[in-house]
């Protein structure tokens, strides 16, 4: 049985009359949660602004950012792990939290320590199974689908320096049919990804 460790927040309808808040998100492939939750925010008018951080030149949520109207940046391993520039980046955008969106690389303790309990990464797997390094997209589902589980989920939770194993926020689970494919049990999950991950950060923003 999935247990939950969050509950479902209610949407703040406006948060006009509240100080905007400041969402850093980083992202290395399409970028689909990085849409719905910046969406997600517009639609219901709360006050926030975003900038999108990327590992990867070739990331199609570039193009997303470009639609949207957000900033957006390209690093590579030595401006995030070594000469400090994302950290920098971050600071002079005032941060508030730091949302990762299918984000691919190990957070450094560095910036863990300098972001403590500000950090937040998606997980699309109900763990402790299924994570841990190379564990991400694809992969998480077809281990799913090879161990004829009968429900996956999402993760939601804290990052620290290790892959996945962060104080959870939220777990919210789906039924998986046996004859599914990797995937469709990434569709599934991907549809909790999108309902919940938006509220969590709304939730840590306005009322943590």
């Amino acid at each position: 049985m999935i247990y939950e460790l969050w509950a479902e927040v209610e949407t703040l309808k406006s948060q006009t009359n509240v100080s905007e808040k400041k969402v850093a998100i980083l992202a290395s492939g399409s970028g689909s949660n990085a849409e719905n939750i910046i969406q997600y925010f517009r639609d219901n008018n709360i006050n926030a602004s975003f900038i999108i951080i990327a590992n990867n030149k070739e990331a199609k949520v570039f193009d997303r950012a470009e639609r949207l109207g957000v900033p957006s940046y390209y690093f590579g391993r030595k401006a995030f792990n070594e000469t400090g520039e994302v950290k920098q980046k971050l600071i002079e955008f005032g941060a508030d939290l730091i949302v990762l969106a299918g984000f691919l690389w190990l957070i450094p303790s560095d910036l863990v320590e300098a972001y403590p309990n500000k950090i937040v990464n998606i997980h699309p797997a109900l763990l402790p199974k299924y994570g841990g390094k190379g564990m991400y997209g694809i992969n998480v589902h077809r281990a799913v689908v090879e161990a004829k589980e009968k429900e996956s989920g999402i993760t939601i939770h804290y990052c620290n320096q290790a892959y996945d194993e962060g104080a959870h926020i939220l777990q919210a689970s789906c039924l998986l049919d046996q004859t599914e494919s990797p995937e469709e049990v990434a569709k599934k999950v991907l549809r909790l990804e999108h309902k919940y991950y938006p509220q969590v950060v709304e939730d840590i923003l306005f009322n943590s």
